[in-house]
């Protein structure tokens, strides 16, 4: 229950996310409140729980950073993805960074190809081609500039589960996270601009950036890590598509987006591929991050 509300969490902070760039706001200063908020509730945690920190370690500081410049570059580039496009594109182009950690345990002889997993790859890719309409870029709703947005949110999310798992192997989640989220603070500042970032104080709509950090980086991310105390990577894994589906549910009730069926056929390629992918993979080997699924492998 607590991971599929963390799924459930993360879809919901799309459409947040979505309601608020309508509104005006810039994806850095979205992205901002998103981690900041975060950081108070796992600086809390960490209170409540500072035994086995690590946080002497150099080495959990050096992977719990590089944690962080992926969640700073996943939470930016997922929003200006949405900005030019859709958050239902935005999410699914998000969940494919499994296939961007296979990728990348390819490049680094981490992993070995397998007939599998490169049809895996091959199947997603011709899901972004559908959902995306990048075929046709002229008459597609979203922009190459989403299209690229969306991608490199899901690479970005790929280095922070690298990050995150090697960080953890040093320390507590609770630690790595406020360092992570810490590290998101500083460098999203400056794109955010401090004008904007003060303006939110006295805005109508801080409400919504309140339920963004809540739900999108508080919560989620405690849920999400205490589930999985008590369920195995492989279920998380199956779970982790409310995720997207959560995220494309509400831009198409509440933000009156829309899916064609060409679409629709995309989008389902690349969650059941992905998914399938991830479920393959832990069942197989424990020795390479995957998906959130293997937080605790």
């Amino acid at each position: 229950m607590l991971v599929a509300l963390a799924a459930f969490f993360w879809g919901l902070s799309g459409g947040i996310g979505g309601i608020l760039l309508a509104e005006g706001w810039g994806p850095f200063v979205v992205s901002f409140y998103r981690g900041s908020i975060g950081l108070l509730f796992v600086l809390f945690w960490l209170a409540l729980h500072p035994q086995n920190s690590g946080l002497g370690n150099p080495r959990l500081w050096l992977w719990a950073i590089i944690a962080g410049l992926g969640v700073a570059g996943n939470f930016s580039f997922y929003f200006l993805s949405i900005s030019e496009g859709s958050v239902a594109v935005a999410a699914t182009l998000m969940y494919c960074a499994p296939v961007f950690v296979f990728l990348i345990s390819f490049i680094l002889r981490l992993e070995r190809p397998t007939p599998f997993k490169l049809a895996a790859i091959v199947i997603v890719v011709i899901g972004i081609s559908l959902l995306t309409g990048i075929y046709d870029i002229e008459g597609s709703q979203i922009t190459l500039a989403g299209i690229v947005a969306g991608l490199l949110a899901g690479l970005s999310y790929a280095l922070f589960i690298f990050g995150f798992k090697f960080a953890a192997r040093n320390g507590s989640p609770q630690a790595v996270l406020v360092i992570a989220f810490a590290v998101l603070g500083i460098i999203l500042i400056w794109p955010a601009s401090a004008e904007q970032v003060v303006a939110v104080l006295g805005a109508s709509d801080w409400p919504f950036f309140i339920a963004l950090g809540v739900l999108g980086a508080g919560l989620s991310f405690i849920f999400y890590i205490v589930g999985l105390k008590n369920t195995v990577p492989t279920v998380a894994a199956i779970v982790a598509m409310v995720e997207p589906v959560t995220a494309s549910l509400f831009g198409v009730l509440l933000l009156n987006e829309s899916l064609d069926p060409v679409q629709l056929i995309g989008m389902g390629l690349i969650l059941v591929t992905v998914t399938a992918l991830s479920v393959y993979s832990d069942s197989k080997t424990h020795h390479v991050p995957y998906s959130r699924g293997d937080y605790n492998a």
